[in-house]
């Protein structure tokens, strides 16, 4: 698979997975656990270089099955992960934290779980208000010079805070949601990672799904599924969105491929520097999303796709509010 660049000098696929999903947010969770670590191995033999996890993705359990998974190629492979939730005795994730004390201890766990002596890519999962961007920064700086970490990334950061805290320790990637259906990185952060020389890492970069084609209004999420919280997942906002749906559609049939390695090759066109990680718990959705990184969109494909996509209002907000509060955007 074609290789891309993050921040000067971390190599990693073009498409990456995001292995949230293997522990959590999208309905019941896989019965069997090395069916998942099965998943990911299969990831690497089809030349994915690049997981992505957190320690707050179960919490803890998903850093252990990534961990599991690549061990026995652990020198062939990028892993990145996240500090920043703060969680009761039980486990719960109860709110934000990035005091130098909690990422020091954080980065530790994460190191045990994941069964590794670095972490290569270890984000501030969100930022947090209540701490010095310029602290956080310059705690990640210290686990750098330690040797426990290699590079420093930044989750749903805008583009003043990716500023600030690149000034104290140099800001590999930030990952953000990004897709043909949720923008906003474009108007501020974008140009910030471009003029900084940072990467770029779409988290989302399917839309939860729905720009596979396989999600209608008349599609049913279960109470453990986060889309079934989401204003943008409501029925009606399904039926006002599906005209998005129905543009890459049309690319894909011209194109011999897939919505979903349309949705994901517009993103490879858009900067060399960006790198999607989407999540998948099935062999054959593995194989199509890393199928992408083959699909060549001409220059009249990405300008059909740009002219369509202005004329297309989306509907409902990407997150309930309190998730929204999150974000630093």
């Amino acid at each position: 698979m074609e290789q891309r660049t993050l921040g000067g000098d971390l190599v990693v696929s073009a498409i990456g997975l995001g292995c949230m999903g293997m522990s959590q947010s999208y309905g019941p969770n896989p019965g069997d656990r090395y069916e998942m670590i099965s998943l990911i191995r299969a990831a690497v033999d089809r030349g994915v270089t690049f997981f992505d996890t957190a320690e707050v993705y179960g919490p803890y359990v998903n850093e252990e099955l990534v961990g599991e998974a690549l061990a026995p190629v652990r020198d062939q492979v990028v892993i990145a992960t996240k500090f920043g939730f703060r969680f009761d005795d039980q486990g719960r994730q109860t709110g934000l934290v990035s005091r130098p004390g909690h990422i020091t201890a954080a980065a530790d766990g994460s190191l045990r779980r994941l069964g590794v002596d670095v972490i290569d890519l270890y984000y501030q999962h969100r930022v947090n208000a209540d701490m010095p961007i310029g602290d956080v920064a310059g705690t990640v700086k210290e686990l750098i010079e330690a040797g426990k970490v290699r590079h420093f990334g930044m989750s749903e950061a805008a583009a003043g805070t990716i500023r600030r805290s690149h000034a104290v320790q140099p800001v590999t990637a930030i990952q953000s949601e990004y897709s043909l259906w949720w923008r906003r990185p474009e108007a501020e952060v974008l140009p910030t990672v471009e003029e900084l020389g940072i990467g770029f890492v779409p988290y989302s970069p399917l839309g939860k799904g729905f720009l596979t084609g396989t999600i209608d209004q008349g599609t049913a999420f279960t109470s453990s599924d986060i889309r079934a919280t989401i204003p943008r997942f409501s029925e009606e906002n399904r039926k006002a969105n599906q005209a998005l749906v129905d543009l890459l559609g049309t690319i894909a049939r011209r194109t011999a491929a897939t919505s979903a390695q349309i949705a994901l090759a517009w993103l490879l066109a858009r900067k060399p520097w960006i790198a999607p990680i989407p999540g998948t718990r099935r062999l054959t959705r593995l194989e199509e999303n890393t199928g992408a990184a083959d699909v060549e969109l001409t220059p009249d494909d990405l300008t059909e796709i740009e002219t369509a996509a202005a004329q297309i209002q989306v509907h409902g907000a990407r997150y309930p509010e309190h998730l929204e509060r999150m974000t630093g955007l």
